[in-house]
This record gives structure tokens, sequence and C-alpha cells, in this order.
């Protein structure tokens, strides 16, 4: 019997013991529990968030301006470039039109005249010692019956250069490059 006293015992201490470690956890009560509920830093939370939002609008806001900066200098550059190009554009059109009033001045400097007397074989050997500027000045002034005969009598080289200048001089849309 003292087996069973003794088993028993020992069950009712092991009991007594667990009873009494649990009353003693309980009585302790942060000592093991874990806090689940959140800090109640809401307000402090909040203030951290408008300050950090506050110190990084200023560098967002610097960085829009830096980039819209750069786009716009792009652009300033574009349209700094075309404007280049349309002045190269201008000029090149006033000296070709100088070059066109100064050839029809040279043909009125009485040259024509001079061709309209002349037989077109001799005229055409005449014209084709001349600058081919001037030729196709003069044999654009003549009459068309007395140009035509002085260009068929001129080499086909020679011809076919001053009937390119004198289509080109009265062209008004013609240009050096077009594009």
């Amino acid at each position: 019997m003292t087996g069973n006293f003794d088993r028993l015992f020992g069950q009712a201490r092991r009991v007594l013991l667990g009873s009494a470690a649990a009353a003693l956890m309980l009585s302790m009560p942060g000592a093991f529990a874990q806090d689940v509920t959140a800090p109640p830093a809401d307000s402090a939370t909040a203030s951290e968030i408008e300050k950090f939002c506050t110190n990084i609008a200023d560098a967002a806001r610097d960085r829009r301006y830096v980039l819209q900066r750069q786009d716009l200098e792009k652009l300033r550059a574009n349209v700094d470039e075309r404007i280049a190009t349309l002045e190269t554009r201008r000029a090149e059109y006033e000296d070709w039109l100088k070059r066109r009033n100064d050839f029809l001045k040279q043909a009125e400097l009485g040259l024509v005249d001079i061709y309209k007397t002349m037989k077109p074989d001799a005229a055409a050997g005449k014209l084709e010692m001349v600058r081919p500027e001037i030729a196709a000045a003069i044999v654009m002034r003549l009459p068309p019956r007395q140009s035509s005969l002085i260009l068929s009598e001129m080499s086909d080289e020679r011809a076919a250069v001053l009937t390119n200048i004198i289509s080109s001089a009265s062209d008004p849309n013609t240009s050096k490059e077009p594009s």
C-alpha cells in the first residue's frame, strides 16, 4: 500500500506544484507575456511621416525643376538649330537671287545688240569662248528664233550647259540645294 500511497502522493505533489507555478505566472502579468497591442505612438508616427514628407517634398520639387529645365534646354537647342538652318537657307536664297539679278544685268550691257546682228554660226563660235553665265544671259535675251539657231551651231556639251543655266535662271523656285 505504501507504493500506492507514494504514487498518489507524487501525483498530488506534481499537481500542486503545477498549480502553484501557474498561479505564480498569472500573478506576474508582464514577466512572460508578450504585449500584442500597438504602441500608443499614433501622433508621434503621424508627425514623423509629416516631417519626412515635408523634408522630401523640397528635394522632389527640385528634381522636377531640374528635369524640366533639362527638357527646356533640349528644346531650346533644337529651336536654335532650326533657326540656324533657316538662316543658312535664307542666306543661300539671297545669294542665289543676287547671282540671278547679276546674271540678268550682264545680259543688258549691250552685248545682246551686238549678237543680234551677228550670223548664228559666228555668234555660236564667239559664245563658246565666253563664260557660260554670260553666254547664257545673252542667248536668253535674244529672240527665240535666233537663240535656237545659235544653240544649234554650238557643240552639244556647251549648248547643254547654256540650256541648264537658262532653265535654272528662269525658275524662281530653284535653289542650290533643294530640300
